[in-house]
């Protein structure tokens, strides 16, 4: 079964954060890109929604968005 695809436009909007911060997370290598097409960046669904879960409780807890990084590189 393939994997439910979300544009960035689509993570924004179901997570109430702003396009701009869905495409500082790409940027800095918190979210990953998993297809292209046309000009539109694809994210697996689940993987955005494990990810930005984790973010969101490691910033309440008050960590900078650069150790955010490493801990979610550790798995």
């Amino acid at each position: 079964m393939p994997k439910k695809q979300i544009s960035i436009k689509e993570i924004a909007k179901k997570y109430g954060i702003p396009y701009s911060t869905v495409n500082h997370y790409t940027i800095i290598g918190l979210l990953t890109v998993a297809s292209r097409r046309k000009n539109v960046r694809l994210y697996d669904e689940a993987e955005v929604k494990e990810k930005l879960t984790r973010i969101a409780k490691l910033r309440g807890k008050g960590y900078p968005l650069h150790l955010i990084q490493k801990e979610l590189n550790k798995t």
